[in-house]
């Protein structure tokens, strides 16, 4: 990749079949749907599109490495061999993948290749590291008895990932599952199913024994469900909006009680305040809505202003926004890409239209860029209430809200005034004020003069209806392990 620009034919597409019990194969139906390159609104690739015949099949090659298969017996050191390999062969071809990705989901390559390569080779390595390590406890208990506790996988795992970030959110459902022993069936989003196919064939090259990883393209209706609803999957791992998460719980509660994680929407306050430093706060601002489209489910969509800093703040707020290189997301130099698909497009278009009416007053962008692909300008509103549409609903695009604030308790209040509370950040150099945010508003991560900073040491998730659970880091593990207690009798 050392042009500045490269084509969509240059990109190598991998497998496009469902990977069951370590096989390729076409669906049951022998039916497929086609995946849409964004920039162009051109078929990429027709996919197989699975259905409860192919869940069934996958499941059951899921079960059989876990209860009986090789998988249950291999040593805690070669689960982690085995994913370090995976994370070598992704690292080794992270220019054909970052290639893929981009085509199949428009972000720029300049993002596929330093911000979504990386965070995915650490995350499995940093799981790798924890294969063995994984232990429980002796504990002391009255009488002659010696009790100790295990940490054992929970099974088979049904893991339904996003399309805004298909490569990083299969290895946070790939990597604790894998550490923790268990098996799995993913569902990637039908609008992105390309990467995680390609990278369930490095697992396989990587020596991944048969039904361990299988993967399965297709919709949310015809194959989410029924692995949701599957009386033989131990656990579900959701990411994506609110609305399907309630379903996932329903699914869930009406089959076997499976274990669910959720992650699921959220609609972000950062908050500036007027001792900041202008210049870095405004760079934070402008990269923690725009980044990846807007397509960010912790973008901080709402920011909020002290009065006194207000109408300065907004200025470079604006000129960022207007200057951001909209267009090619294979040229190097464009800084943003088009929305995921049509139906993306169509939303966020009519949320800027409510806007327009109701919301605030509109600053700059609020239109199509060119005439091809589901490109959005970047969109500011000014001066947006609380109540408005646009500032109350998750509109997962590049369009962001300004809301001026007066004192640290208001705008503490007016933060958790939504049902929200995914991520939240604060720009100031009083330690007071950020301690007052960071401890007060209802958010499973808050950023203190930094916005967006992920590592797969650190924990991820919501409060309220933003999910349950965590992701990341040695709690992300505690959803795929079962603890057991083990008394013996010593007399």
């Amino acid at each position: 990749m050392g042009s500045t620009t490269m084509s969509p034919a240059d990109v190598k597409i991998g497998p496009t079949r469902l990977l069951i019990n370590g096989e390729w194969q076409e669906s049951a139906g022998g039916k497929t749907f086609e995946t849409i390159n964004p920039a162009t609104e051109e078929v990429i690739a027709l996919v197989a599109d699975a259905d409860a015949a192919d869940v069934d099949r996958a499941v059951a090659a899921a079960r059989r490495a876990f209860d009986e298969g090789p998988w249950r017996k291999i040593s805690a050191s070669e689960r982690g061999r085995l994913m370090n390999k995976l994370a070598d062969l992704i690292e080794s071809n992270q220019d054909d993948l970052a290639a893929l990705e981009t085509l199949d989901n428009g972000k720029p390559i300049s993002e596929s290749l330093s911000a979504d390569l990386p965070l995915t080779i650490a995350c499995y390595r940093y799981y790798a590291g924890w294969t063995d390590k994984l232990h429980g406890k002796t504990i002391p208990i009255n009488g002659p008895y010696f009790c100790y506790t295990r940490h054992e996988p929970v099974g088979v795992c049904g893991q339904i990932i996003p399309w805004n970030f298909p490569l990083l959110m299969q290895a946070w459902k790939l990597g604790p599952a894998l550490a923790a022993g268990c098996t799995l069936v993913l569902k990637p989003a039908e609008q992105t199913p390309l990467t995680a196919l390609r990278v369930a064939e490095l697992a396989m090259e990587a020596g991944f024994p048969p039904g361990v990883i299988n993967v399965l393209t297709g919709f949310g209706p015809t194959a989410g469900q029924p692995l949701a609803r599957h009386m033989d999957v131990d656990k579900i791992a959701f990411t994506g909006s609110t609305e399907i998460g309630h379903e996932i719980m329903k699914y869930s509660a009406e089959s076997n009680l499976k274990s669910v994680t959720l992650e699921l929407g959220g609609k972000s306050p950062n908050i500036v305040f007027a001792d900041t430093d202008l210049d870095a706060a405004a760079e934070g601002a402008h990269f923690a809505l725009f980044f990846n489209q807007g397509q960010c489910c912790c973008a901080g969509s709402r920011v909020f202003v002290e009065h006194s800093i207000h109408d300065k703040f907004v200025e470079k707020l604006v000129e960022k926004a207007k200057a951001r290189r909209v267009g090619d997301p294979f040229d190097r130099d464009t800084q943003q890409g088009p929305q995921v698909d049509q139906d993306q497009f169509d939303k966020i278009m009519g949320y800027i239209e409510v806007g327009k009416q109701k919301g605030g007053e509109l600053l700059c962008g609020g239109a199509r860029v060119g005439k091809k692909g589901y490109f959005v300008e970047p969109t500011i509103f000014d001066n947006v209430s609380d109540d408005a549409k646009i500032a109350r609903e998750e509109i997962f695009g590049p369009v962001l809200c300004v809301m001026p604030f007066t004192d640290v308790d208001e705008v503490i209040r007016r933060a958790n005034d939504t049902p929200y509370g995914l991520a939240a950040a604060v720009w100031t150099r009083d330690i007071e004020k950020a301690h007052a945010i960071a401890n007060n508003v209802r958010a499973g991560t808050v950023w203190v003069n930094c916005y967006d900073v992920f590592d797969a040491a650190a924990p991820f998730g919501g409060f309220k209806m933003s999910g349950s659970g965590r992701e990341l880091g040695e709690i992300g593990l505690d959803a795929y392990t079962e603890s057991k207690t083990v008394t013996v009798s010593l007399d």
